[in-house]
């Protein structure tokens, strides 16, 4: 019996990505924090231990869990090859173009034979509203209402309790980003189209780098 193949968005857990908010199939909400590195070989040993116990001590202050994901890519040096080839063709200078174009070949064949990476820091933040056993009663009743009520007034109740859980959320990414601002990262919150270029290149790795970054 030849067996049905599933599309790759149904292994995916995501539902949707909602006002720079990842709503999960199962009610779930997460948010996602793009922060940047610190190089520790650049301080002193006592400023390195400074770092790294004021990191310690920001995770014990968490009463959620959080996730930090690390990705390595390759670094795609082609817009800026054809930045220069831009400013070469205007050149008027003879030596200045031709010095443009050995530096080009010079990027070009380094860039070829050395593997440049870049890495991106991302600490994902999750919500997800538990619901006690005691409370079922109360679902239950408020479904039955829901069934009586018109299509137009669900719809309001869904956005009204998704605003409360976002509100949650906010809550536990402000907590992030000043964590991480008193270890001395600097941090920004991705929206919507950050997000969704953040997992087309998870699940598309070959193509070329995006624009996320710091302001």
């Amino acid at each position: 019996m030849a067996l049905k193949a599933k599309a790759t968005q149904e292994f995916v857990p995501i539902k949707e990505v909602r006002d720079g908010v990842i709503v999960l199939k199962d009610g779930g909400l997460r948010a996602i924090i793009l922060a940047n590195s610190v190089n520790l070989s650049l301080k002193s040993d006592d400023e390195q231990k400074a770092t790294i116990i004021q990191f310690q001590s920001f995770l014990n202050t968490l009463d959620f869990a959080i996730q930090i994901s690390v990705q390595s890519r390759r670094l795609d040096i082609r817009p800026y090859l054809l930045l220069l080839e831009d400013r070469m063709k205007v050149q008027t200078e003879s030596l200045l173009k031709l010095q443009t174009r050995e530096y080009i070949e010079f990027i070009r064949n380094f860039t070829e034979s050395v593997s440049i990476m870049t890495k991106s820091f991302f600490v994902i933040i999750p919500y997800t509203h538990t619901v006690l056993k005691s409370d079922s009663g109360i679902f239950g009743g408020i479904s039955k209402i829901f069934n009586r009520k018109n299509k137009e007034e669900v719809k309001i109740a869904k956005q009204e309790d998704f605003e409360e859980k976002r509100s949650q959320l906010e809550e536990r990414v402000g907590v992030i980003k000043q964590g991480l601002n008193r270890c001395g990262i600097k941090s920004a919150e991705l929206g919507t189209e950050e997000i969704v270029e953040v997992f087309y290149k998870v699940f598309n790795p070959g193509e070329v780098e995006g624009k996320i970054k710091l302001e």
